[in-house]
């Protein structure tokens, strides 16, 4: 894909979430059904409408594109660029009036992440992710224009995040409290925000498990823009058919101690 393409398809995405923000925040903090799906995570209304709002403006974009969405499934699926959505990462967060959710929008080329934009609507904060180039963040609440994770090579003096360990197989639980117990502090509940302030430097490892294409494909172009790394627990690279595991470090020693530990025998 050109620069010209890829900034093209930038823009497509920040309408996108410009019109999935509109869609969010009336919602937000306001008392809404909450409807269980057959896995048993949560959606809204706003997780439908944010969804909606979004392929319409990437469909009518870029007609000849894939869609795959967390809500509405996949249209041109045999199509070699691919949009991949979440509308509301973190539903469990969004529901409890908790900044932390965002709405992710990815671009796959031939199955590798080219571009992530991850935004957060209530707050009105946005990282934006292209291969090749620095991750860019905007926000109300000022910070650095270029996102840039910190070194931090030793796990003792690292902050490590995850959202929740009920979701963990008793495979999973014991390898990821190995880590948690070497970490300097662990942080829970981040959902994708944790992501984005890893890229700013501010956190320096995220290990989760159980992530579906749309909760990491929007992060790895986001991560690796600010000089952080994102693989599966094994360290292979995320694509389609991922395991589900995902580790994120702001520096690349960090990332291979986190990942030995993980799989220690």
């Amino acid at each position: 894909m050109s620069a010209l393409d890829l900034d093209a398809a930038l823009a497509a995405a920040e309408a996108a979430a410009d019109a999935a923000a509109a869609a969010i925040r009336p919602w937000f903090r306001a008392r809404l059904a909450i409807e269980r799906k057959d896995d048993a995570s949560p959606v809204t209304a706003a997780d439908r409408a944010a969804e909606q709002a979004m392929r319409a403006v990437l469909a009518a974009a870029f007609p000849d594109h894939g869609i795959l969405g967390e809500e509405f499934g996949h249209d041109r699926p045999e199509a070699p660029l691919q949009w991949v959505l979440d509308p509301i990462d973190g539903t469990k967060s969004f529901v409890t009036g908790r900044p932390t959710y965002g709405s992710l929008i990815a671009l796959l080329e031939e199955g590798t992440p080219v571009l992530g934009v991850m935004s957060q609507p209530s707050i009105g904060e946005r990282w934006i992710g292209l291969r090749g180039r620095p991750t860019l963040f905007f926000s109300p609440l000022g910070g650095p224009a270029v996102a840039r994770c910190r070194p931090c090579t030793a796990l003792a003096e690292a902050q490590l995040s995850v959202t929740t360990l009920d979701l963990f197989t008793p495979d999973t639980r014991p390898r990821w409290e190995r880590l948690a117990a070497r970490a300097a502090q662990v942080t829970w509940g981040g959902d994708c925000y944790a992501h984005g302030l890893l890229a700013l430097g501010l956190i320096d490892l995220v290990a989760e498990t159980t992530y579906r294409i749309w909760d990491w494909a929007a992060l790895v172009p986001i991560i690796e823009g600010a000089g952080g790394v994102i693989t599966d627990w094994s360290g292979r690279a995320l694509r389609p058919g991922a395991d589900g595991s995902v580790l994120a470090a702001g520096d690349p020693a960090l990332h291979a101690a986190a990942r030995a530990i993980l799989n220690e025998q």
